[in-house]
């Protein structure tokens, strides 16, 4: 990365050393475009998470403000916009000024809200920057519990209808999706209960407020490691590195997968360019070894799409979760 670093510095003294002679030479077409280039950023440049502190969400979109303060010359900040199951931080990403200066930490709930009738928000209302992430659900529950397999869980529910509450990052989201489309694959009677993230979605569990929660593996690590918790299975196509014993829903006999991603996006009407700035400095520290280390290290899966790709799969996945919301009869 100091090698990468030292590069960037010497092209951009070039830069300021040469201006005024590209100036003088004429080439007015060439030096507004590098002068609109030159204007932004000149401020720093807000993230903003919709989901509350110490989730998923919340410390990947850290770590990316943390380093693309290294790719750019400005620094970036983080700020918390809790509620309405994302739909608070959504619509404030949607309605911020758009400049560039104002990225939202996006995630699949984007795609959800609106047809749950909890918000009038979709990818429609913000344009894609990039994808960099996507995590499997979990099935987690106390290390204490009266059941050690998803069969002995399942079997537990039967007996005891309605009695399990799982909890989840708020209605409509996808740890609520996950956990009703489960529970409607296996046939089983279950509470749920939403919190404004992963991680209060995992103290609850810790603090016997609920049985269970369907939180990603990498959201529940830390207290899966330490022993409070104990994930009964995960419920995407492969198992997780981070817990590579945990076997998978369809190992298991459920053919069933869904998970989280998480992308980053902006107002409506921000320029093209600004947005072509913001992808290339966040795919750099995508491509980069600390960030590598530190989503595999945690246990978030690493998944790219670039600015156009990711703008046609949230569309995709706003029509597919619009079927599944109808199916599980989960809208208002």
């Amino acid at each position: 990365m100091s090698g990468e670093r030292t590069s960037r510095v010497t092209r951009r003294k070039f830069l300021k050393t040469n201006g005024l002679g590209l100036l003088t030479a004429g080439l007015a077409g060439c030096t507004q475009s590098w002068g609109n280039s030159e204007e932004f950023p000149s401020e720093k440049i807000e993230m903003i998470v919709p989901w509350s502190a110490g989730g998923g969400t919340d410390r990947t979109g850290r770590k990316l403000a943390e380093l693309a303060g290294n790719e750019m010359d400005t620094s970036f900040y983080v700020t918390n916009k809790t509620g309405g199951s994302g739909s608070v931080g959504f619509n404030a990403i949607a309605n911020a000024k758009p400049d560039g200066y104002t990225v939202g930490v996006t995630t699949v709930e984007i795609c959800t809200i609106s047809h749950l009738g909890i918000a009038d928000v979709s990818p429609n209302g913000l344009k894609p920057v990039m994808q960099y992430n996507f995590d499997p659900a979990s099935l987690t529950v106390p290390e204490k519990a009266p059941y050690d397999s998803l069969d002995g869980f399942v079997k537990y529910a039967k007996k005891n209808p309605g009695k399990i509450r799982i909890s989840n990052s708020g209605t409509g989201a996808i740890w609520h999706l996950s956990a009703a489309g489960f529970a409607q694959q296996a046939g089983i009677d279950v509470k749920h209960a939403g919190y404004d993230g992963g991680s209060p979605a995992t103290k609850a569990v810790l603090n016997g407020e609920v049985e269970a929660t369907t939180a990603s593996a990498a959201e529940v690590a830390s207290q899966v490691k330490d022993g409070p918790l104990k994930i009964l299975s995960v419920f995407g196509n492969e198992r997780v590195s981070i817990f590579p014993n945990v076997p998978t829903l369809k190992e298991q006999g459920y053919d069933f997968t869904m998970g989280a991603w998480r992308g980053l996006t902006v107002p409506n009407e921000t320029p093209d360019d600004r947005i072509k700035q913001l992808h290339d400095t966040y795919k750099s520290v995508y491509d980069s070894k600390t960030f590598e280390s530190f989503m595999k290290q945690n246990g978030f899966g690493l998944v790219y799409r670039d600015t156009e790709t990711f703008g046609s799969f949230m569309n995709e996945e706003h029509e597919r979760f619009g079927n599944i919301i109808e199916r599980l009869n989960l809208g208002n």
